[in-house]
């Protein structure tokens, strides 16, 4: 088959499934603005051929950005056409607006959609009350944010979403037309090692299993995956456990949500609050890592905290598990769906400093009560998530099931 895969940030959630296809000897191809690729796939760039328009409303701004996107992709792919390629079938992430336009220039093409998120009906907008701004505007804003993906909705033949509580934020009339399959975590790759070790380049410390060593990671540290939370935590995490070593694994940008204001980062703001209240000899900031220390800090980790309002599910979060370290999850959707309290994991409340600092410290102070609950975490990814038995395949069948 001819496999086209459409991601702005090429290979994206599609790094397994573009060269687990091109093993099976399909002729795949990507368009993406930016990415590293994937193995075996000719990715072509494409380069959108103009900015935002000055003061344009801020409400369709987003939409704009997202036209543009959309026109230099279709561009690209009708350039592809005159060539002769036709792809059998195109697999995409519509969120950035890349797959707008496709069905005018392949109208008997099937697509299939990675569906991540859908902002209006969600929980996430107002969740926090320190960052929620009750003003119409701001909620009208978010409605708008969704043209996108409502022209994508219309368009798509089938989709895929990565947890029942995502394709849930979706209108009701897809719900039929989506499955859900997980991206896949490698869970062969992904173990628990009891002879790991990683030096952290302080002082010649050098962090091993069977360490009171506390993790949380995030892509940036910031409001959205509960920074604040886990800090405004500390002080008191390590009055309880004064032996414990934290890793804050993030970078200082923002993924999700608002800008810091005043020029400042998320990490800045509430490392100064809590700045005289902790000792920062046992607080390392390591900014974004290789994937093999992530790895490395999770064989290690004595206590995992992953923390986020109502949103998309990290990685991060099912990778910890895989590799069984010990997981204290806020108690939000989609958390929840893989997480049962006290079985595979631990859930705290979102906004209970108190509670997580010491549910984080009862893990570390008593390490034999969770031993049983740290392997259940690992098999629970085995079963529903494992990347080679489970997904891909899932995955790869719907495209073949598709595919003209």
């Amino acid at each position: 088959m001819n496999i086209l895969f459409v991601h702005q940030n090429f290979a994206g959630q599609f790094k397994f499934l573009a060269p687990a296809l091109v093993a099976q000897g399909h002729r795949v191809r990507a368009l993406a603005i930016a990415g590293a690729g994937a193995d075996g796939v000719e990715t072509i760039k494409y380069t959108p051929r103009r900015g935002t328009t000055p003061n344009v409303h801020p409400w369709a701004a987003d939409i704009e950005t997202k036209i543009i996107r959309g026109e230099a992709c279709a561009a690209e792919a009708s350039r592809l056409k005159s060539e002769g390629y036709r792809p059998d079938i195109i697999v995409g992430h519509p969120g950035w607006g890349e797959m707008l336009f496709l069905r005018d220039v392949w109208p008997q093409v099937p697509q299939l959609h990675f569906l991540e998120f859908y902002y209006a009906s969600n929980s996430d907008v107002g969740f926090d009350p320190e960052f929620t701004d009750e003003d119409w505007r701001s909620r009208a804003r978010v409605r708008a944010k969704n043209a996108n993906g409502l022209l994508n909705l219309e368009q798509m033949d089938a989709a895929y979403s990565p947890t029942a509580w995502q394709r849930s934020s979706f209108p009701s009339f897809v719900h039929s037309r989506v499955e859900v399959i997980h991206d896949g975590i490698d869970t062969d790759a992904l173990t628990p090692s009891p002879s790991v070790s990683l030096s952290l380049g302080r002082d010649g410390l050098e962090l091993r299993p069977g360490m009171k060593v506390v993790t949380f990671v995030n892509r940036n540290l910031e409001p959205y995956r509960g920074y604040h939370s886990f800090m405004r935590a500390l002080p008191e995490m390590q009055r309880l456990a004064p032996d414990a070593f934290f890793v804050l694994v993030g970078g200082d940008s923002v993924s999700y949500g608002a800008k810091a204001p005043d020029g400042k980062t998320w990490k800045q703001i509430f490392l100064d609050e809590v700045g005289g209240r902790i000792d920062p000899s046992r607080v390392a900031f390591v900014g974004s890592v290789p994937y093999h220390i992530f790895k490395a800090l999770m064989q290690i980790s004595a206590a995992h905290v992953y923390l986020t309002y109502p949103f998309v599910l990290s990685w991060s979060m099912l990778e910890a598990m895989s590799c069984g370290a010990p997981v204290i999850g806020s108690a939000t959707p989609p958390v929840q769906e893989v997480i049962q309290h006290g079985h595979n994991g631990l859930l705290v409340d979102f906004f209970d400093y108190q509670g997580l600092a010491e549910t984080v410290c009862d893990v570390l102070n008593n390490p034999h009560r969770y031993v049983d609950m740290r392997e259940k975490a690992r098999q629970t990814i085995i079963d529903g998530y494992d990347l080679n038995r489970i997904c891909l395949p899932r995955q790869i069948d719907m495209i073949k099931r598709m595919a003209v």
